[in-house]
C-alpha cells in the first residue's frame, strides 16, 4: 500500500504509518521460503529484509500527533479479543500481484472496522485520509512484469497452502516520508478487557 501526502506543510515532520498483523515465526519462515522460491524462478528480486505482514491500515500523520495515535490504538487493543487467522491457497490481483489468501477474511475485516473508530487520528487534514484494507492477504510478489505474472499465476493458482496463527496483537510501523524501510513503533496486545471495566478504571 502506497500512501501519498497531499499539501505537506513546510517545517513539520510527517511519517508514513501502517498497522499490520504479523504471523508467528514458524509460519513466517514457510512464507519466506515461498517468496524466495518464486523470486528464484521468476526473477523478481527477493529481499531478506522484507517483513511478512497482513496490512490493515496505512496513513500519513504529523510526528507530533503520534502520541494520540498510540493512545487510541491502545484503547482499541485493550478491549479487543485475540482471534485465529487461517490462510489457504493463493490468489492474484490481475496482471501484477500474487498472494496467499486469508480464509478467515471477515475476522480480519472486523478489526479493520474497529480501527476506523480512530481514523480521525490517522489523517493530518481532510485531504490525507487513511487507507483501510478491504481485501486482506499476504503478498508473495507484486509489481510483476506481464510475463512474470502470467507464468507465475499459471503455476501458483493450482498450488495448495494452509497455515494459521493466533492474532493476539497488532503492530504499528512507520517510516519517514521519502524513505524505504519501515520499523516497529509499538506492539498492541489484545487484552480482551470489557469496555465497562476500562471506563471504571478511568474514573477510579
Amino acid at each position: 500500500m502506497n500512501t501519498k501526502l497531499i499539501n505537506q506543510i513546510p517545517g513539520y515532520n510527517y511519517n508514513e504509518y501502517k498497522i499490520v498483523l504479523r504471523p508467528n515465526e514458524d509460519l513466517v519462515s514457510k512464507i519466506v521460503e515461498i517468496k524466495k522460491t518464486f523470486s528464484d524462478k521468476f526473477k523478481t528480486g527477493f529481499s531478506n529484509s522484507s517483513i511478512i505482514t497482513i496490512p490493515l491500515v496505512s496513513f500519513v500523520q504529523l510526528e507530533m500527533k503520534e502520541k494520540q495515535v498510540l493512545n487510541n490504538l491502545q484503547a482499541i487493543a485493550d478491549h479487543y479479543r485475540p482471534f485465529k487467522v487461517n490462510l489457504k491457497d493463493f490468489g492474484s490481483l490481475p496482471t501484477h500481484s500474487i498472494f496467499i489468501s486469508i480464509e478467515s477474511r471477515q475476522q480480519v475485516l472486523n478489526l479493520v472496522k474497529e480501527l476506523k473508530s480512530a481514523q480521525q487520528w490517522m489523517q493530518p487534514d481532510r485531504e490525507n485520509k487513511a487507507h483501510f484494507i478491504n481485501n486482506p492477504f499476504i503478498t508473495i510478489a507484486s509489481k510483476l512484469l506481464p510475463w512474470q505474472f502470467e507464468k507465475g499465476w499459471l503455476e501458483y493458482k493450482n498450488h495448495y497452502f494452509t497455515g494459521s496463527f493466533m492474532a493476539d496483537e497488532m503492530v504499528l510501523m512507520k517510516r519517514k516520508i521519502g524513505t524505504f524501510k519501515f520499523h516497529v513503533v509499538k506492539r498492541f496486545t489484545f487484552n480482551d478487557i470489557k469496555k465497562d471495566a476500562l471506563q471504571t478504571e478511568l474514573f477510579f
